[in-house]
C-alpha cells in the first residue's frame, strides 16, 4: 500500500480530487478501510511502516472515497489518536521525510486548535530536518499546515466541511468561504 501512495505517478493525484484516482483507491484499498474500521488491521502499528499505512488508511483514503461527504472526515479522531501514539514512539521520526508528511497529516485536518499547533511544529521540524534542494517542497507543506491552523484560530472548525456535516455556517464563515482559494 505504501509502494502505490508514494509511487511518484500518484504524487500529483494526492490533492488534485480526481475521479480516475478516487476510483483507482475504492477499487484496489476500500476493502482495507473496512477492515480498519473492524480493527482488523491494529496489528500494523506494531511498526513504523504499518504504522504509517494504518494512517494513510484512515486519514487519507476516506477523503478520496467519500468526497464532499461526512463520510470523508469519519475516522479523523481515530486517525489523530494513532499519528499521536507512534509519535510518541518515535516512529515518524524513523520513515523517510515525504511518509513523515502523511504521519502528520491527521493532525492538519483536526478541528482542535492544539493538534493543530503541534502539526505547525512537526511540519516546522520536518522543514527543517529536509535537505536544501528539497526545502521548498517541504516550506509548501509547512504553509499548508499554517493556514489550516489560522484557519481552526479563527473559526474553530473547518467552515468548508460545514454543509456535507450538516452544520449551519455563520455570516463570518460564509464570507470567508466566498473568498477565492477559501477551503482545503
Amino acid at each position: 500500500m505504501l509502494a502505490f501512495w508514494f509511487d511518484p505517478a500518484h504524487r500529483d493525484e494526492w490533492y488534485a480530487g480526481h475521479a480516475a484516482f478516487d476510483a483507482l483507491i475504492r477499487e484496489r484499498f476500500a476493502h482495507r478501510l473496512e477492515q480498519a474500521v473492524a480493527d482488523a488491521l491494529d496489528g500494523w502499528t506494531a511498526t513504523p511502516e504499518g504504522w504509517l499505512a494504518l494512517l494513510i488508511v484512515l486519514d487519507q483514503f476516506p477523503r478520496n472515497l467519500y468526497r464532499h461527504d461526512a463520510r470523508a472526515w469519519q475516522r479523523d479522531l481515530r486517525a489523530q489518536r494513532l499519528a499521536l501514539s507512534g509519535i510518541a514512539e518515535g516512529f515518524d521520526r524513523r520513515l523517510p521525510l515525504i511518509h513523515r508528511v502523511f504521519a502528520y497529516m491527521p493532525l492538519e485536518h483536526a478541528e482542535d486548535i492544539a493538534l493543530q499547533q503541534r502539526a505547525v511544529a512537526l511540519f516546522t521540524a520536518l522543514c527543517n530536518d529536509a535537505p536544501p534542494g528539497q526545502h521548498p517542497g517541504y516550506a509548501s507543506f509547512l504553509d499548508y499546515a499554517r493556514r489550516h491552523e489560522a484557519v481552526i484560530a479563527r473559526f474553530g472548525r473547518f467552515p468548508h466541511r460545514n454543509a456535507a456535516l450538516g452544520r449551519s455556517s455563520t455570516l463570518e464563515e460564509l464570507a470567508y468561504l466566498a473568498e477565492p482559494g477559501a477551503g482545503f
